[in-house]
């Protein structure tokens, strides 16, 4: 097993704290690995391996398993043991499950700590039962960090692994094997299938889903391009198909929701307010383009975006598309008191300053980035610094 230790770090403040951890991310993003590195943790910190319970709810065994049967069979495993932790994977296959937590939670000495795959389950149901007693941790792919542990690679050879990992993205199956790219595609197709299938169209009860797919690839074609439901409506019709803004709008929320897409909203630096118009939508893992779509170098401009997009999601940042007057900076990004002003792109042009120009325009005293993969562009110019996009996604610090 190899380690993700920025996920124990996480995890490890809220130890025995009288709240629920929720680890939620997109199938196969490394959730339930995690949870096994948590019970190691947990014996590390002198916790008798009999105290520890884990539960898998996704496997065969429990597919039949009611709310009775999940409480019935957890109160009978920690029943005369004194404090226990309990490690229930992928939890909302079991229908009304949160009343169960609650119980436990109210009326048991145990410390909680679940995954799931489904945002909205993660979110607004548990809400009702677990009001300020939970806290979500979310969990992407792998970092270009974690993809060099998972390939054995030095910190110093970030730069020389960053194609790869571009080209085959941080599923972390994909990232602990030696798939040749098509084979690390299929991987990342049946993983989307899964979700799309099992997650969305099943459990919302899609009735044209090849409309409905129609939709998906169209936001799968225009990472890191704003667009808004009116603008898949007209593409639509010029394809002599018709949806409703209103089902496009429940499309979108129910990816976001399976962790397929994060939508980027606009943020107006002038008048200090968030846009509701013309968001953009990022992956959970750029290799889900490349499964439908298959890898182009036409497509590295939205790839690196949406590269440096998860990356400053990891590290706690709330992140925008900055809209400065009729200017746009690819991405402001916030947490707490902090803030950073990044533009992204493969190469910068000869002779143009497109890029630091529109950073420059932005009269505060916050750190501005041009990110690249341009060896020849990289220093300072009038405090905006450009940067390797590989030595940017390894800095410690912005």
């Amino acid at each position: 097993m190899i380690l993700r230790p920025a996920y124990i770090n996480a995890i490890e403040p809220f130890i025995d704290s009288p709240i629920v951890k929720i680890l939620a991310g997109v199938r196969r993003c490394g959730k339930s690995t995690i949870l096994e590195m948590l019970a190691d943790e947990l014996v590390k910190h002198g916790v008798s391996k009999e105290n520890i319970i884990e539960r898998r709810y996704n496997e065969i065994m429990y597919e039949d398993f009611s709310t009775k049967d999940m409480y019935s069979d957890l109160k009978k495993d920690i029943s005369g043991k004194g404090r226990c932790y309990l490690l229930l994977d992928e939890l909302q296959e079991i229908k009304g499950w949160e009343k169960v937590i609650n119980d436990l939670l109210e009326n048991s000495d145990v410390d909680i700590y679940i995954t799931g795959s489904n945002s909205k389950l993660m979110s607004s149901e548990i809400s009702t039962y677990l009001t300020g007693r939970y806290v979500t941790i979310p969990v992407y792919t792998l970092s270009l960090r974690e993809y060099l542990t998972f390939k054995n690679k030095d910190v110093s050879q970030a730069r020389d692994v960053f194609d790869e990992y571009v080209q085959y993205g941080g599923f972390p199956l994909v990232g602990i094997s030696s798939f040749d790219t098509k084979s690390a595609y299929q991987i990342v197709e049946g993983i989307y299938a899964s979700v799309i299938t099992r997650d969305i169209s099943k459990r919302h009860k899609i009735r044209n889903k090849e409309l409905f797919d129609r939709v998906v690839r169209y936001v799968i074609e225009n990472v890191g391009m704003t667009f808004s439901a009116n603008t898949i409506v007209k593409f639509l019709k010029s394809e002599n198909r018709s949806l409703s803004v209103e089902t496009i709008y429940n499309y979108l929320k129910w990816l976001g929701e399976a962790f397929i897409i994060y939508p980027c909203q606009r943020y107006d630096l002038q008048v200090k307010a968030v846009l509701k118009t013309q968001e953009k939508y990022y992956l959970s893992d750029i290799s889900i383009k490349y499964s439908q779509m298959g890898f182009d170098t036409k497509m590295l401009s939205a790839v690196f975006e949406n590269i440096v997009y998860l990356e400053m999601k990891r590290r706690g940042y709330e992140v925008y598309i900055g809209k400065n007057n009729t200017k746009e900076i690819d991405f402001v990004a916030v947490r707490r008191d902090e803030r950073i002003y990044v533009q992204v792109c493969v190469q910068l042009p000869d002779g143009s300053d497109r890029e630091t120009a529109n950073l420059m325009d932005i009269k505060d005293h916050y750190h501005k980035y041009v990110v690249c993969r341009d060896p020849l562009a990289l220093g300072n110019n009038n405090g905006i610094e450009i940067v390797h996009i590989a030595d940017f996604l390894m800095r410690d610090n912005w």
